[in-house]
């Protein structure tokens, strides 16, 4: 019976395999659209009893699931604590939580990443193997992307600490901490505008700030695109 579970389960190349993955995959579509449409506020109040029940059972069935999983798996730590094993704790986890931490049960939105398992299902090898190049790419390149990000957050604080200096509290920039949010804000020209320069100083080093974002974005854009021209040669 366990051998048996596990070629179901675990076994996406037989029949039997590929339909229990193709159904699961529904279900875990369909309760991540319950989810959304809870948070709802007038979809909730006219349906809120119906969700409610589907949210519940949704969850047991993927906890019983998750626990079929552990019982005929061959390595059941390597499972567990493995990328699918984690996801598929979340498919189930956050409903439970959620009796103890309200609104926590919205995170089974998180259920949609054991979609992902399609690849597999379908024998989307193509895919897949593009999906290790990139993640060759980004491992390869994660020393340079660390100095990057690390000398991106020294240029925020001198930055911020400086536009601090220039426009003081008067100007809305009440502490360098707000100051320090205002940089990394313009120089990834995002721009909410909740905070802006009032002096003529601090305008001018707002638009430097402005134009070295955009400069800056190519960097990482430019390291991962070599690692990967470097994993496929």
């Amino acid at each position: 019976m366990k051998e048996k579970l596990y070629t179901i389960i675990f076994e996406a190349d037989t029949p039997s395999g590929k339909a229990f993955d193709v159904a699961l995959i529904l279900a875990i579509v369909a309760s991540v659209m319950v989810t959304i449409l809870d948070s709802v506020v007038s979809i909730r109040a006219d349906y809120g009893t119906v969700l409610f029940i589907l949210e519940w059972a949704f969850t047991a069935l993927f906890a019983l699931e998750y626990g079929l999983r552990i019982f005929c798996a061959k390595q059941r730590k390597r499972y567990a604590l493995g990328f699918f094993g984690l996801v598929d704790f979340i498919g189930w986890a956050p409903t439970v939580i959620g009796l103890l931490v309200p609104g926590s049960h919205y995170l089974t939105t998180f259920r949609v990443l054991r979609v992902l398992r399609i690849f597999r299902v379908l024998k989307m090898a193509a895919y897949v193997k593009e999906a290790d190049i990139l993640a060759t790419a980004l491992k390869q390149g994660s020393r340079k992307i660390f100095v990057f990000l690390f000398a991106v957050l020294t240029l925020v604080i001198l930055l911020g600490s400086l536009m601090y200096l220039i426009e003081g509290p008067e100007n809305g920039f009440a502490n360098i901490p707000v100051s320090i949010y205002w940089a990394i804000v313009t120089l990834t020209t995002v721009g909410y505008g909740d905070i802006s320069p009032q002096t003529p100083l601090g305008q001018f080093l707002a638009s430097w700030i402005m134009i070295l974002g955009y400069a800056i974005i190519a960097v990482p854009t430019g390291i991962v695109s070599a690692e990967i021209i470097r994993s496929e040669t």
